[in-house]
């Protein structure tokens, strides 16, 4: 296969194509949609998923999946709310979000990493466990009384330019993960555990320890996305967070990810979230409800998973025939 027909049977490339699509479209459904203004509230909108996108993205390469960080949100969220209600100062409610992320991570990772449970039932209980704490916490209060300083990381811009302050944390954060999959041994120790857990049990990896680590990421991170959407809501509740896990484990399958584990990259994760981004504030612009752009969005992960299934079925077929080929070659060779 040549160096071009390569790049273009990436994954990366064929959403960089769909991103391009993307633009073009709304561009014509509405005047506004390259403005700089509306692209800065496009990225101000999924800042949110994007963050939590990071850690799901290391957890499904082991082969695993956390449900429950649309939860975590709204608990840390609910937390911070409770510190604020007490008399603490922002300066002092953010840690106590960030310390009740790592908590409920840790909860998920002893569960699945030690007790050997499954991270899906797993999660799917802690989803229910962690909303109706946040609830309990809060009941139906909301919190709003927060200073000015704090809001601007949610809608706004870094002075001088339109990057959102909410981007710029999620940049940091990306190239953070980046480099720890891509360019560390622990990283590499990630596809090993999805591709084969045993073998890499056997090679040295400490599986139990990595999965734990990775569950107390997600919460941290998921304390970092809800400390961004108090901001960006300029409130915090105990539905914050509601329904977030649909959107990032789609951006995150759309990425590139193998929702079975043992491969995936944090660029095709970028580019499924800046897909995810404009594709909504598209059909948001053509007055598309949000219930109808959920649809989309289910649907996208939906066909998501049919592409990776044929192209894994034409993989393996191509396999198949190399083998039946080379075979016949030596048996051929052979007489």
């Amino acid at each position: 296969m040549s160096i071009a027909r390569k790049i273009l049977a990436r994954w990366e490339v064929f959403l960089l194509i769909v991103l391009i699509v993307t633009f073009v479209v709304g561009v014509e459904v509405s005047k506004y949609f390259l403005t700089t203004s509306n692209i800065t509230i496009a990225l101000q909108g999924i800042a949110p998923m994007a963050l939590l996108a990071l850690p799901m993205t290391l957890i499904i390469i082991t082969g695993e999946i956390d449900i429950s960080v649309g939860s975590m949100v709204g608990l840390c969220a609910s937390a911070m709310a409770v510190g604020l209600e007490a008399g603490l100062p922002i300066e002092a409610a953010i840690p106590v979000a960030i310390v009740v992320g790592v908590v409920a991570g840790a909860f998920n990772g002893l569960l699945i990493a030690y007790a050997v449970l499954p991270s899906l039932v797993v999660t799917i209980g802690t989803l229910a466990l962690y909303r109706g704490i946040a609830q309990i916490l809060l009941q139906e209060r909301g919190v709003s009384r927060l200073p000015e300083w704090y809001q601007s990381i949610g809608f706004g811009t870094v002075p001088g330019t339109p990057i959102p302050w909410s981007s710029l944390i999620f940049i940091v954060c990306f190239i953070g993960f980046a480099i720890y999959l891509h360019r560390t041994y622990w990283g590499r120790a990630l596809y090993a555990i999805g591709n084969n857990r045993e073998a890499a049990r056997f090679s040295g990896i400490d599986v139990k320890r990595t999965i734990f680590g990775l569950f107390v990421a997600s919460g941290a991170m998921s304390a970092i996305a809800a400390i961004v959407l108090t901001a960006y809501l300029a409130s915090a509740r105990s539905d914050t967070g509601t329904g977030l896990e649909l959107p990032v484990i789609t951006a995150v399958v759309l990425g590139g990810v193998s929702i079975f584990g043992g491969s995936g990259t944090m660029s095709g994760v970028l580019m499924a979230v800046l897909v995810l981004a404009f594709v909504q504030n598209s059909l948001g612009l053509g007055g598309v409800t949000p219930e109808q752009q959920q649809i989309v969005t289910g649907a996208v992960l939906v066909v998501t998973l049919i592409l990776f299934s044929g192209s894994g079925f034409i993989e393996r077929a191509r396999a198949s025939l190399r083998a039946r080929n080379a075979a016949s070659a030596a048996k051929n060779t052979s007489q």
